[in-house]
């Protein structure tokens, strides 16, 4: 199996990762552009672009790609158009469309006037994170900015493959948290009945933030995966 490689969701970074990055070893989690550093793709397809240079540049192959809610609709998008560069998918709260509430958008225009504001509204979505690195997480959703969300936001309600989705052929594990409001166990249950032979798991009393919320869960259900991928089950 080649490398595993982890991509963040709108807004965010790859210390979103965390957990993620110091488990598994070999494994890396990308900054997409613009997270902070560099200019922003402006759709899902561009950010695959974006991504599909970056692995062949480093000569990676075999890659697992992991993707959490816009990383994920990444990994949706790069399985249906290259495929031969991957070993497997991981799609963590994500789903084959992703429509972003009004809301969502609106707090991120306000707080291109208001960055403080901004900030406070998201911090609810962090409650259940562990206190050492939800400083982090919001530290760095400043630091990539409003306009940086608004826009992966906007990808993200562009974003519709539903009649595409059950020609990924890849191995597959969909997981979502029982408590998700921004991608509901609905878009989970979705792909795993159109992708052929994928896993589906819901991980109980988790929200959108799951891989930050229950790492120890999450982290095990991905291992049990990746080994079954490798064949050692």
């Amino acid at each position: 199996m080649g490398n595993l490689i982890f991509i963040h969701g709108s807004g965010s970074t790859a210390s979103s990762w965390h957990y993620q990055t110091s488990y598994f070893d070999g494994s890396e989690a990308v900054n997409l552009p613009g997270h902070p550093e560099g200019n922003p793709c402006t759709s899902v397809e561009d950010y695959t672009d974006w991504l599909r240079h970056y692995i062949r540049e480093k000569g990676y192959h075999e890659v697992v790609l992991a993707g959490h809610s816009l990383g994920g609709a990444i990994a949706i998008d790069y399985g249906l158009r290259h495929p031969e560069d991957l070993g497997g998918l991981i799609l963590i709260g994500t789903g084959a469309r992703l429509r972003v509430h009004p809301d969502f958008l609106e707090w991120c225009r306000d707080g291109l006037r208001d960055i403080d504001t901004w900030l406070h509204n998201w911090e609810p979505l962090y409650v259940k994170v562990h206190p050492e690195l939800q400083t982090k997480l919001l530290e760095d959703r400043k630091l990539v900015g409003p306009k940086i969300q608004l826009n992966d936001l906007l990808c993200c309600d562009k974003f519709n493959v539903m009649g595409e989705v059950s020609r990924i052929k890849l191995p597959t594990l969909i997981l979502c948290g029982s408590e998700d409001q921004m991608t509901p166990v609905k878009y989970s249950e979705f792909l795993a009945s159109n992708i052929e032979g994928s896993q589906k798991i819901v991980v109980q009393g988790a929200t959108h933030l799951l891989i930050a919320e229950k790492p120890s869960e999450v982290n095990q259900i991905i291992e049990r995966f990746l080994r079954a991928v490798q064949g050692e089950d």
